[in-house]
């Protein structure tokens, strides 16, 4: 049967915990949301193309008019 005792809540001896501190969920969150450009796309337009180059050709195709 597996050992299923609590781990010691140690940090390992190879990890600086110098350069762990401050660390915290989402903390480049916002600028990473600042830097991107995606766009979601709904279930039907997904399965109408097969790729992202024929994603960027139809909508080139829709610019040019």
């Amino acid at each position: 049967m597996a050992d299923l005792t609590v781990p010691d809540d140690t940090l390992r001896s190879e990890y600086d915990d110098t350069t762990l501190k401050d660390g915290g969920r989402g903390k480049y969150a916002e600028q990473y949301a600042a830097g991107t450009n995606i766009v979601r796309l709904a279930p039907d337009v997904t399965a109408a193309f097969p790729s992202e180059e024929a994603v960027n050709e139809t909508l080139r195709s829709v610019l040019k008019k």
